[in-house]
């Protein structure tokens, strides 16, 4: 069953000093990868449909940047959708099944401090956000072109993405107490940011209320970002962007940090 684990080979030769902070990664890296129909073949899926149902319908209705097809427009904003759709769900959903199920405290007698813990979560999730999105790009190849003007933007944005959702997915693990709490965030805060933050549209082609409002979405600046390193185009400047994400992401592991080491609704 070795092929099961990616990571296998390191076993081995990991030292004692980070085998606790490896063996929590790899129980997170395992438990999306044993599923992967589901949480790698399905987003992949998803992304697909939307790909060919947006691209069928306003292909011929919808310009954005000179000579970029609709379509090739799309990719991007769908990859970067799925990566931190993604990067939030592994995090956030291993979370509440632990404290759901009652296990969290076998995580939580461990030798392995509140640093380890985030950073094993935070690995396996913007893993699980990154192939989703990889995968989603080598897919679309298939149907349409897509140029990567500049790759240190995409990797970048791609990074800090993950990194932001996978933090904020920590976050809302350890804030929800059940189920049902956890899909309402999703679907009330995760869903609508994702969804209005430019995927399938240029905020300029909006009226300039709605361009000041999608503005305040952190979530629009990891995409326009990222789309600039395809393209070259964006809305707003690149650094803008980085720099938007990167206060976000500094600012949510701060607070995750925080909330780790005092053990808010872990350890009562």
């Amino acid at each position: 069953m070795k092929w099961l684990n990616p990571f296998f080979w390191l076993d081995d030769k990991v030292s004692p000093r980070w085998r606790g902070v490896y063996t929590l990664f790899k129980k997170e890296l395992l438990r999306f990868w044993r599923v992967a129909f589901q949480t790698i073949a399905s987003p992949i899926l998803t992304a697909l449909l939307y790909l060919l149902i947006f691209s069928h319908v306003l292909e011929s209705h919808v310009k954005v940047y000179d000579q970029v097809s609709y379509t090739a427009f799309l990719v991007p904003g769908l990859m970067m959708m799925s990566l931190l759709q993604n990067a939030f769900a592994n995090s956030s959903s291993s979370l509440i099944q632990s404290k759901v199920m009652g296990n969290i405290v076998f995580l939580l007698l461990t030798p392995i401090n509140t640093l380890e813990f985030f950073a094993a979560f935070l690995a396996a999730s913007m893993i699980r956000g990154l192939l989703v999105g990889l995968s989603i790009y080598l897919v679309a190849l298939c149907f349409v072109s897509v140029p990567t003007v500049y790759p240190g933007w995409i990797i970048a944005f791609a990074l800090l993405g993950s990194a932001l959702l996978g933090t904020f997915g920590i976050i809302a693990g350890i804030w929800a107490d059940k189920f049902d709490q956890m899909a309402a965030f999703q679907n009330f805060v995760i869903m609508p940011l994702t969804f209005l933050s430019g995927v399938f549209y240029s905020i300029h082609s909006l009226p300039p209320f709605w361009q000041a409002v999608s503005q305040l979405n952190p979530f629009f600046y990891m995409i326009d970002g990222f789309r600039y390193g395809f393209f070259g185009h964006g809305d707003v400047s690149p650094w803008l962007s980085l720099a938007v994400v990167g206060s976000f992401l500094l600012a949510l592991a701060w607070l995750c940090l925080k909330m780790l080491k005092s053990g808010y609704k872990l350890r009562s």
